[in-house]
């Protein structure tokens, strides 16, 4: 890549130092937000907290941001120069808790199963370290708290309508990652995680009794059949070099042993990295529900929506990321990997279309190597990934505002 400048090593080992100093706080903010979590749009006491964690210092703080509970900071070096966006989620899932740690959730029914609380824990403590850095750079640093970010149609979208990215010339996003190995981060130009379409349909049939199912129209026979049906689009309607999955989660079809249900409910999302590839999956699964409807006599009442677009990385921002990754001399950092994609959705991907932007993923996996998927109730994370996730978004934010 072409020559860049980049802020100095000192700058950046008083932003290490002053992590490492606070590096106990942050993970006391991750247990206290992981025992009080707070589902998607219903994050009041969490955006409370967070904004509470500001009093005090000379700082910008707009609360209720957006369609939630979102909290926006502004960091200003009252010197004239870019400003950088840092994004962290802070909503939690509807999952009853099984990890057995002291630190529990104590709301029955949600739980940080995929790692907001400790997304939203370095991010306070790496905003804090900014703001007494404040002096050692130019331009300003936005700090977004996002709710919202596992429910459609997610907390970013409003956000962005409320002006968030106004005057913003980059923005860095991240997700701690569970499969990952604590030490790597993963960088990757262009398209990073998938996109998503969700889909809700209801298929009528005709009820009856099971002893006489001429008399009747079986939804569940209608809905068994399409189900597996469906897996051809994938198998047979894609190119098997791109990547598409198409899941039917939810099959409520529960009745009497002897009783033939008239209508029966299907959930399901498809995942995709290129738009031609959600064109296509969507072109042919409304195709198939017509064929359904005709071949079983049924009718079908269908949602199907693109509700998460594929999240790009900025090809040109993510090589400067990459760089500064690679020249900052992070301790904890042992591998960088720039190639890696995943297959799960974010909406982060609304502000990556809208400013330059760059999301990484940072291995959190546990020492011992045993790791529970994101969204499983025993989800734990390595915490020690917590310090370097506020390195490496810090060393590459002050990179940038050095790079005029």
């Amino acid at each position: 890549m072409t020559e860049v400048k980049q802020a100095s090593a000192a700058v950046k080992e008083k932003l290490y130092h002053l992590i490492d100093e606070k590096t106990q706080r942050m993970i006391d903010i991750r247990r206290y937000l992981h025992q009080h979590p707070e589902v998607s749009f219903e994050e009041k006491a969490t955006g409370a907290y967070i904004a509470k964690f500001y009093e005090g210092k000379s700082v910008a703080v707009e609360t209720n941001y957006g369609d939630g509970y979102g909290v926006v900071v502004v960091i200003d070096s009252g010197r004239p120069g870019k400003t950088v966006a840092l994004r962290a989620d802070f909503d939690a899932l509807p999952v009853q808790e099984e990890t057995g740690l002291p630190y529990a959730s104590q709301n029955k029914g949600a739980m940080h199963a995929c790692g907001h609380d400790g997304h939203t824990a370095y991010m306070l403590i790496l905003a804090e370290a900014l703001y007494e850095m404040r002096a050692d750079f130019d331009g300003k640093i936005k700090i977004v708290h996002q709710p919202a970010e596992e429910t459609p149609p997610g907390g970013a979208r409003g956000m962005i309508k409320a002006g968030v990215l106004d005057g913003v010339d980059a923005m860095l996003g991240v997700h701690a990652w569970a499969p990952i190995p604590y030490g790597t981060i993963e960088c990757t130009k262009g398209a990073v995680m998938a996109g998503r379409s969700s889909i809700k349909m209801t298929i009528k049939g005709k009820g009856g009794h099971g002893s006489a199912p001429q008399l009747a129209n079986d939804a569940n026979v209608a809905a068994s059949f399409f189900v597996a049906a469906a897996q051809t689009i994938v198998s047979r309607r894609v190119d098997p070099f791109e990547m598409a999955t198409l899941t039917i989660g939810n099959f409520d079809g529960k009745g009497s042993f002897n009783v033939i249900k008239d209508a029966v409910y299907l959930e399901g999302d498809v995942r995709f990295m290129k738009q031609e590839t959600c064109d296509i999956v969507e072109k042919n699964f409304k195709q198939m529900v017509k064929g359904l409807e005709t071949m079983f006599g049924v009718e079908v009442d269908l949602f199907y929506d693109t509700d998460y677009p594929v999240l790009n990385n900025n090809d040109a921002l993510t090589e400067f990321v990459q760089h500064s990754l690679q020249t900052s001399n992070i301790a904890e950092l042992q591998h960088l990997d720039m190639t890696h994609t995943e297959s799960a959705s974010e909406d982060f991907a609304y502000f990556a279309q809208k400013v330059p932007s760059t999301f990484m993923f940072v291995g959190e996996m546990p020492d011992d190597g045993v790791f529970y998927p994101h969204h499983s109730p025993k989800f734990v994370i390595n915490e020690k990934a917590l310090p370097l996730t506020a390195k490496a978004v810090g060393a590459a934010a002050l990179d940038i505002l050095a790079n005029k």
